[in-house]
């Protein structure tokens, strides 16, 4: 299952599915791509179909390993990554060194356990309103779900994933 960023950072007030279904559309990618993040609907844990968050690889856009599967993510270790392996954007981007993304950072809105923080996810990823908080993890860290809190009117990466596999 691939992990992608979308091509440009956002604040808190998204429409991240929307964006992930289509910016991996415009990129030709067949498969569904939903946001890495926890919404009022779902936990980020539950995103992906049950019958493959064990057995598949989640890699980049290249088809280099991030985890072993998308249950390792959430092994309470905080998404613990190699951080030389890189996350692209949909359009090719390696997020860790380009400068569209000048903030290291990812929303996600979930504990590390990948359950939603009510309290910390921009009101459902509904607005970036300076005095709402949202949930993300700086990248310098080499987690995905690192337990940090921002204001939602930070601009920061949005991370993809491809939630089913298609042969």
């Amino acid at each position: 299952l691939h992990l992608v960023a979308l091509n440009f950072p956002f604040s808190g007030d998204m429409r991240a599915d929307f964006q992930c279904f289509q910016q991996a559309q415009l990129a030709g990618l067949t498969s569904t791509y939903r946001a890495f993040l926890s919404s009022h609907l779902q936990d980020l844990v539950t995103v992906v179909r049950k019958t493959d968050r064990s057995h598949l690889p989640i890699v980049n856009l290249k088809g280099e390993t991030l985890f072993s599967n998308w249950e390792s993510i959430f092994d309470a270790n905080g998404g613990q990554f190699n951080i030389h392996v890189p996350i692209y954007s949909f359009d090719g981007r390696n997020i860790m060194t380009d400068s569209s993304w000048p903030q290291k950072v990812i929303w996600h809105g979930s504990t590390a356990n990948g359950i939603r923080l009510v309290s910390n996810y921009c009101e459902a990823w509904h607005t970036a309103d300076m005095g709402a908080m949202g949930q993300a993890s700086p990248l310098k860290t080499g987690k995905l779900l690192d337990q940090k809190v921002y204001s939602c009117n930070n601009q920061f990466i949005v991370l993809c994933i491809e939630n089913s596999f298609v042969s």
